[in-house]
């Protein structure tokens, strides 16, 4: 299936419960005109010139100089705001041409620099360019950067904005030792690396030069093959490691992630890409983590997770050694594989007894997961504290139905279940949603107050949708906004 938002899916939810057909998007209430439409005061115009200042700083280049047109009041104001500058969004027909838009913007505009971004593969001219700009005063206080280079390293003048620096996004470059070494980001919150050739040294160090730093995303980064987390301001971390053979003998690629100390961890992301990650949480480094995915079964395409929680080993989505629970974790997000089963949902439910949501991409085929007499004894003593359930790639076969069948006759405080259907589900179809609701027996749910929606929008995100380390920063990194 393609990844979230790839395809057009009809905006059509069957809601089970009753019976109804309802939208997804309900109206906007009040509709109709605007405040100006309706004659209403302009109350924003009223604000003093630094809150509008602010507000177009917050605005893509174009969106904050079309503002000039809104009224005499605002005409002055974009040349001396702080200055929200996409190069990436400009289009020009030879790199000349690029060059002289930028400079061009940069040279009409009389603020600060807040927000840079730029592609020097596009520079006629890249590290004499983007030097150039960069040793502008106007980049004096430049908070957040975007820079990406397959041509060349970044210039040396890239980093004298560290001590000023709030978000750095950084791609297919290389960062070299030396440029690296003993570098200060003391406001530094978000930072992401993709495609960058860096030693694991040097990786280590800027880490540990971020003391305020909450979001890192670490995108296959070249020369980094075992990632290992000492910070004590980091909430969310999502790693995608392109690893190496652990022998001659064995061509699977392997990369590693240790968290050796991570106190305010609350966020992890296992971006495989085609290699298996091995994780190992050290007993008490993450002790507020809540969020945890994407677990892959082994034979899952995008590679699989070997997780060693303490003394707790999770192989692919197999509990192999339930030392100690995890009671701090109540997101997972899962991946399974045609071998994946409600067992395996089952022990993940016992190592991490607190969970309250649970979203799983479901195999099209698979065991029988029949549960009433094999699991008889354990459905009396399993506390299942599942608030939310999210299920995707449903296609209502006898495997799926008979793990959806577990949640509903066993999950007494649910609130919610979603379950996707693929594109072209007849879900208008009375018929159909009768057949549903007697095949899921949902008559007699264990929650009377739980809701079944039944949809054909894509829900679920999977692993390449987390693109940028602003992903890691949303409450839901699991479900498509």
């Amino acid at each position: 299936m393609e990844a979230g938002g790839a395809r057009k899916r009809k905006r059509i939810s069957a809601g089970i419960n009753s019976g109804e057909v309802a939208p997804t998007e309900a109206p906007v209430p009040g509709g109709g005109a605007g405040e100006h439409g309706r004659g209403g005061a302009d109350r924003i115009s009223d604000l003093p010139d630094d809150n509008l200042r602010h507000i177009i700083s917050l605005l893509p280049t174009k969106e904050a100089a079309r503002t000039r047109i809104l009224a005499s009041r605002w005409r002055h104001l974009w040349c001396s705001a702080p200055l929200n500058f996409d190069c990436r969004v400009l289009a020009a027909a030879d790199e000349d041409g690029y060059n002289g838009m930028v400079e061009t913007i940069l040279s009409s505009h009389q603020g600060p620099v807040r927000r840079f971004c730029v592609d020097a593969n596009r520079l006629a001219d890249p590290p004499g360019a983007t030097d150039a700009w960069f040793r502008s005063a106007a980049f004096d206080n430049l908070e957040e950067l975007e820079f990406h280079s397959i041509q060349q390293p970044p210039p040396a003048s890239i980093f004298r904005f560290s001590p000023t620096l709030r978000a750095v996004t950084i791609g297919r470059t290389v960062l070299a030792d030396a440029a690296l070494h003993g570098l200060q980001f003391p406001l530094l919150k978000h930072l992401g690396l993709a495609l960058v050739v860096v030693s694991e040294p040097s990786l280590h160090g800027l880490i540990a030069g971020c003391p305020a730093l909450e979001c890192l995303l670490i995108d296959r980064c070249v020369g980094v093959n075992c990632i290992r987390i000492n910070s004590l301001s980091l909430v969310s971390l999502g790693a995608r490691v392109s690893g190496l053979p652990a022998s001659p003998s064995d061509p699977l690629l392997h990369g590693e992630l240790v968290i050796e100390n991570a106190p305010c961890l609350q966020r992890l992301l296992l971006l495989n890409a085609g290699t298996c990650l091995h994780v190992t949480v050290v007993a008490l480094a993450a002790p507020k983590l809540e969020t945890l995915g994407f677990l892959n079964g082994e034979n899952y395409l995008c590679g699989f997770s070997r997780i060693l929680f303490g003394s707790t080993l999770i192989q692919g989505l197999h509990v192999d050694e339930l030392i100690t629970v995890v009671r701090t974790v109540k997101t997972l997000s899962l991946n399974m594989d045609s071998l994946g089963s409600l067992d395996m949902a089952i022990e993940l439910m016992r190592c991490f007894p607190c969970l309250e949501k649970l979203y799983i991409r479901l195999a099209k085929s698979g065991p029988s997961n029949s549960w009433r007499r094999k699991h008889r004894n354990l459905i009396k003593s399993l506390d299942i504290r599942l608030k939310t359930i999210v299920l995707g790639s449903y296609l209502g076969n006898k495997t799926q139905v008979n793990l959806v069948k577990f949640f509903v006759l066993n999950s007494r405080v649910l609130e919610s279940m979603t379950l996707e259907f693929y594109v072209g589900t007849k879900l208008d179809n009375e018929e159909f949603l009768l057949k549903q609701r007697l095949d899921l027996q949902l008559e007699k749910k264990a929650s009377r107050g739980a809701k079944v929606h039944l949809t054909t929008d894509c829900c679920l995100r999977s692993p390449w949708d987390v693109k940028h380390v602003r992903d890691l920063d949303l409450a839901d990194p699991f479900t498509c906004q």
